[in-house]
């Protein structure tokens, strides 16, 4: 309903205005949305076709839900998105501290109020932005804190029994009374606390302590769950299971393309920052791929999952690896490079858990093997295969670059090289022309040098050069021609 200069009950009245509950409120909205084939929500991507349309589906139902699944899955934003459903204000009476619907009051006060004063009764209206609770679940969570207490000041002040209700304090979930409230993290919320909310899924009231009063009170409750917390730190008793009408699984990108969306949209700040850096798309395919690479790794905890921050805040230190690049050489534009992915590692190693053979490697090293596997994986997307065993006679497309690595030579790719001495490095490498035009002969000029480093990643990826680290920059050598030319 849209916010008028209705400010009595008597007003309210003679709108037409008809009292509804949440769920009605939701369905009905959607129901709207849906008839006008526009998406029910924004920036979700991935989700249109598997998580959005079991959210239709359970809000259609009435349903409180369980939205279930891994770190970084966007539980949290999903449900910050149904506020769009609701409508743009709603009134309550005046000074209700649970936003008491002037038709249909639940508190004493309220109807103290409307007995009172009748159609004088003072109305407020409440935007649809305010409708919206959100409280992480951790073990020093209380009844009172979701549900409420008996508050002696008010009781002192008001000169009360503590028989009297009035001298109740509210939780959060009688202040989320015709609003949406989330309850994060669930399975971190002591057992004897969810049992607490058994009354409100099941017969929509509260209980507090010994008071004989029953609050009808109609949030919409939203729960998120990480499957990893079962084990780790706690679960959800199996009645309060019971009770949520809807669990909907969330899950990772299905493909690198999905994947590349999303960094895209969550890191657009970060682009719009460094106009000057040019992006080549095969550079966001590598990123996104470490994603991937991590999530099927035997180094890595899959029950812990991969955060899709691990993309979006790698991705803003690839940009800030280059711009910090192009302040220190003097240059006003650059380039993605290969080497730029140094810059990546702190962002892995904060949102990758180790198994114990991972520990034992350390993460470092772990993040600079996940980016090798990234760089192996897409390889043959753009060159030739890198045969394990080649015959003796037979010419290979990589002989010309791995023989002049052969003659003792080598490359080494300083951290913040100019661009103008970075491309005279790579142009000095033979048959690396040769390849480029033969394999990727539509390579913008723009992409060539980033093509060009990601051709001896991949040589070194399929160990047909050794790459090594130092604290200025890649070195790259052929440590067995080395070895042979010093014999």
């Amino acid at each position: 309903m849209k916010k008028n200069n209705t400010n009595t009950l008597g007003d309210l009245k003679k709108s037409g205005y008809q009292s509804k509950t949440i769920q009605q409120e939701l369905a009905q909205n959607l129901k709207s949305v849906l008839k006008s084939g526009q998406p029910t929500f924004k920036g979700l991507i991935g989700y249109e076709k598997t998580v959005i349309p079991d959210i239709e589906r359970a809000i259609l139902s009435g349903h409180n839900m369980n939205l279930l699944g891994l770190r970084g899955q966007a539980k949290t934003r999903l449900a910050r998105q149904l506020t769009v459903l609701l409508d743009e204000w709603i009134p309550i009476v005046k000074g209700s501290e649970i936003n008491d619907d002037p038709l249909d009051p639940i508190s004493r006060e309220a109807k103290e109020l409307i007995s009172e004063k009748g159609d004088e009764t003072p109305i407020t209206w409440l935007h649809q932005s305010e409708r919206f609770y959100e409280k992480l679940a951790t073990p020093d969570v209380t009844v009172a804190d979701l549900i409420g207490d008996v508050d002696p000041i008010k009781a002192s002040n008001l000169k009360l029994s503590y028989a009297d209700e009035r001298v109740i304090h509210f939780g959060m979930i009688p202040r989320a009374h015709r609003c949406i409230f989330v309850l994060n993290e669930l399975p971190d919320l002591q057992a004897r606390i969810q049992v607490a909310l058994f009354s409100i899924l099941q017969e929509k009231e509260i209980q507090i302590r010994g008071f004989k009063l029953r609050f009808p009170v109609q949030p919409l409750l939203i729960f998120t769950a990480n499957p990893e917390d079962y084990t780790n730190r706690g679960s959800i008793v199996t009645p309060l299971k019971d009770r949520i009408g809807s669990q909907i699984l969330t899950h990772y990108p299905h493909n690198r393309e999905i994947a590349k969306q999303i960094t895209k949209q969550e890191s657009q700040a970060a682009i719009e920052q460094t106009p000057n850096i040019h992006i080549p798309e095969l550079a966001r395919d590598v990123l996104e791929q470490i994603s991937f690479e991590a999530r099927k790794s035997d180094y890595v905890d899959a029950k812990s999952g991969v955060s899709a921050r691990l993309s979006i805040t790698a991705f803003e230190n690839l940009l800030s690896t280059a711009e910090r690049r192009m302040l220190i050489s003097g240059e006003t534009k650059t380039s993605l490079r290969m080497v730029d992915f140094l810059g990546i590692i702190s962002s892995i190693n904060g949102k990758i858990e180790l198994v114990y053979e991972g520990e034992q490697e350390g993460a470092e090293q772990i993040s600079y093997y996940l980016i090798s596997q990234a760089v192996k994986t897409l390889f043959p997307n753009y060159f030739p295969e890198v045969k394990k065993l080649e015959k003796e006679d037979e010419e290979g497309p990589y002989d010309n670059i791995l023989g002049w690595f052969f003659k003792d030579n080598e490359l080494f790719l300083d951290d913040t090289l100019n661009d103008k001495d970075y491309k005279k490095l790579l142009d000095k490498l033979p048959g690396v022309d040769a390849i480029i035009k033969a394999h990727q002969p539509d390579c913008s000029q723009e992409d060539l040098y980033f093509l060009i480093e990601f051709l001896l990643w991949g040589l070194e990826a399929h160990k047909k050069l050794n790459k090594y680290r130092t604290l200025e920059g890649f070195q790259f050598k052929d440590t067995l021609g080395s070895y042979i030319s010093g014999l």
